[in-house]
């Protein structure tokens, strides 16, 4: 479901709330001129939680499902109608994000893990420029270390957020095989950057 732009600017809460009343009223008309006035700033509040259009875009339509069946709920004593809007969108974007974290594997984690390993030291911020930019050209040296595939595999998982599953079918590779590789360029990794650190 892709954002529009409003028709006109509007009288904001006043008009807002009135097409709320009528969406809890099961309007499915106010509901879509509710989305040609409300949908552009709040999918760029769902792009700001999810951090991806793509995605921002099915949270937006997941908002907008939860609307039409929360609509009833809205109280314009509590709370301005684009500040409920804004709440479900935000609460249906950290749901999304919830949900895709449980799907995917600990590769990310482990990654990361290899890195923080490397990162410790005195200094009250391990982070800063200099360190940072020594610490990628290690990573990159060290990738480019492990054998084709397995770095491919790796960076896939680390960098595109894939799962060992979703890895094993785009690379139409058996599952065990895209574990092993991950498994093993990790290992490979983290004894590589142990040496640099």
């Amino acid at each position: 479901m892709r954002p529009t732009t409003p028709a006109y600017s509007l009288n904001p809460d006043t008009e807002l709330m009135e097409l709320l009343d009528r969406v809890a009223n099961r309007d499915a008309s106010a509901l879509k001129a509710l989305y040609e006035h409300t949908s552009s700033k709040l999918y760029g509040l769902a792009v700001r939680v999810v951090g991806n259009r793509e995605w921002a875009e099915d949270v937006l339509q997941e908002a907008f499902m939860t609307i039409w069946r929360a609509a009833g709920d809205y109280r314009a004593t509590l709370s301005p109608p684009m500040a409920w809007l804004g709440l479900i969108v935000r609460s249906r974007g950290l749901d999304f994000l919830r949900r895709r974290t449980a799907d995917r594997s600990g590769v990310t984690q482990e990654l990361d893990d290899v890195m923080a390993e490397t990162l410790e030291g005195d200094s009250p911020n391990p982070m800063d420029t200099t360190n940072a930019s020594q610490q990628a050209w290690a990573l990159h040296q060290c990738m480019a270390r492990l054998e084709n595939r397995q770095r491919e595999v790796v960076s896939l998982a680390y960098l595109r957020d894939l799962s060992h599953g979703e890895l094993a079918e785009q690379l139409k590779l058996p599952l065990g095989t895209v574990k092993t590789w991950i498994r093993r360029g990790l290992e490979q990794l983290r004894t590589c950057m142990a040496r640099f650190a």
